[in-house]
């Protein structure tokens, strides 16, 4: 039966680690130029000066894999994908919060 001796490789990536652009495009199999995009739309931040100084965060990766859901998924464009993210992260803080005053009441 195929499969059964098949391993999963991947790397695991948190916000300390740091990608190149190349890194980051060769991860998400996309074109350096889409990446810029997402940069420019404010999906993601890069840290350092010019684009050949830029360093993405494992966030940035799992953002940019959600984007492409989001296209792939929805036919959702880059500022939609923008939007969805920018909630998709507010509900997260506010789910945070409630966790929080849940566990501060009881």
């Amino acid at each position: 039966m195929k499969g059964e001796n098949e391993a999963v490789v991947g790397l695991l990536l948190d916000d300390e680690c740091c990608l190149t652009l190349g890194e980051l495009s060769r991860a998400c199999q996309v074109h350096a130029e889409w990446v810029v995009e997402l940069v420019e739309q404010g999906i993601i931040e890069p840290s350092g000066g010019d684009l050949r100084h830029w360093r993405f965060s494992g966030n940035c990766l799992s953002r940019v894999m959600q984007v492409q859901r989001l296209q792939r998924d929805l036919g959702v464009n880059l500022a939609g994908a923008a939007l969805a993210l920018d909630l998709l992260d507010e509900v997260r803080r506010l789910r945070r919060r409630l966790s929080i005053i849940d566990r501060e009441l009881f």
